[in-house]
């Protein structure tokens, strides 16, 4: 009884999540044939454009730190409406010395210098240096590894510009070292997933982004209103974006807008930065569920509430059907029930597939290395990420550690 009990739960959590993936999915692909459909009206010519400060938090980021301030100097936007707020976190490297050295000769960059002493204390506290000099109408944020493509910023202000119900917007990014390895391959196919499923079919579908932590605007006031960074948030942008759906402000999705970033080429850094990340939802988690009656929208709130949980929905359900695949395995224990259950595993598989490919249609990656870059992460990818909830669940509830942001290491690369 309790082994049917558990083998139709984990049906059950597997299936309802892979069928909400797949109206995402369609939601997605619509919601990018519609964008590239609207792309020539999205800078309309004549607007009173907004000041903007562009901050860009940096700390020990000597590798990267040229590159993405030169491509923030080569925006499109009015120079005259533009400044670059670049915060030295308190680095022990030449990251404070190459800002300076480029904005003796680029007028619109300032930099920040907090102290080795003071410094290193997360992007939260970095981002709230820097909004204290900001002078901008808008506030853009970007991480120091990004390089935006020159029309990335214009195109995110024209929507706050477009649509007043806005409070923020946030682009698109893209793997900038996605063919180094098979992990970045991987994590390149993962974020397209994120992107065109849980980003755009969630704001076609319910009106409802997150903010990424890069590639992004947020009008001044509307931080004024909902208060600056949260300094012990270790996912700043998810703990902002609660905050913004619970006064009532939208966030939108603008695929148009692209940045380049690096992501982890180890294994090891991998698992750091993503359990930094369940470690930074399980903090927006247990702050939403104290606030989640303020919301002005229950159908928003439900909706953030089941994306902070889906972490541990898809823990429970892979965990359930990976003990009972074993214990089937060597009859330990059978399911009692019949049915065409082989049938049923074997479309969610194939539909997971679909989606990837489905969503890679979209860019420009090889659909046949897709659907062998999906086996691998239906069978491999996947696993990782059970491994990096437990740990995270672990270091929060059971040995209740300190948060300490940890940076991720920065490699020299081109985009390939």
């Amino acid at each position: 009884m309790i082994v049917d009990l558990v083998f139709l739960a984990s049906v059950v959590v597997i299936w309802s999540m892979t069928a909400y993936q797949l109206v995402l999915t369609v939601a997605g692909y619509f919601y990018a044939v519609q964008s590239s459909q609207d792309r020539e009206v999205l800078s309309p010519a004549g607007l009173d454009w907004p000041t903007v400060s562009v901050l860009v938090p940096a700390h020990n980021e000597e590798r990267v730190i040229r590159a993405t301030v030169q491509a923030l100097l080569e925006q499109d936007y009015p120079s005259d409406r533009l400044e670059i707020v670049v915060i030295n976190d308190g680095s022990t490297d030449r990251t404070g010395e190459l800002v300076e050295d480029m904005m003796a000769r680029a007028h619109p960059l300032r930099v920040v210098n907090i102290s080795a002493a003071e410094g290193a204390r997360g992007k939260s506290r970095a981002l709230n240096e820097g909004l204290k000099v900001a002078r901008g109408d808008v506030i853009a944020v970007y991480d120091a590894d990004n390089t935006p493509e020159p029309d990335a910023l214009r195109l995110l202000v024209v929507q706050l510009l477009r649509h007043p119900e806005l409070g923020a917007a946030l682009g698109k990014f893209r793997t900038l070292n996605r063919r180094r390895n098979l992990l970045t391959r991987l994590i390149n196919l993962e974020t397209l997933a994120f992107q065109w499923i849980t980003q755009a079919g969630r704001w076609n579908l319910v009106r409802v982004a997150l903010l990424p932590g890069t590639n992004y605007v947020v009008w001044r006031r509307v931080l004024e209103d909902v208060g600056p960074w949260d300094e012990r948030a270790m996912s700043e942008d998810a703990e902002l974006s609660v905050r913004l759906y619970e006064k009532g402000y939208l966030i939108k999705f603008v695929p148009a807008a692209v940045t380049y970033e690096q992501e982890p080429e180890t294994l090891g850094v991998w698992v750091r930065q993503r359990t930094r990340w369940v470690r930074g939802h399980n903090y927006v988690l247990s702050k939403f569920l104290t606030r989640v009656t303020r919301f002005r929208s229950p159908l928003i709130a439900v909706e953030l509430l089941s994306f902070l949980c889906l972490h541990y929905l898809f823990l429970i359900g892979i965990v359930a059907s990976d003990i009972l695949f074993v214990l089937s395995l060597f009859s330990l224990a059978q399911p009692s029930l019949t049915g065409p259950f082989a049938a049923v595993w074997a479309l969610a598989f194939l539909l997971f597939v679909l989606e990837l490919v489905l969503i890679a249609s979209l860019e420009d990656e090889s659909l046949t290395s897709v659907v062998a870059l999906a086996v691998v992460m239906y069978f491999i990818y996947c696993q990782g990420w059970l491994y990096v909830v437990v740990r995270g669940f672990t270091e929060d509830v059971v040995l209740r550690k300190e948060r300490v942001w940890h940076k991720t290491p920065r490699f020299e690369t081109t985009r390939t």
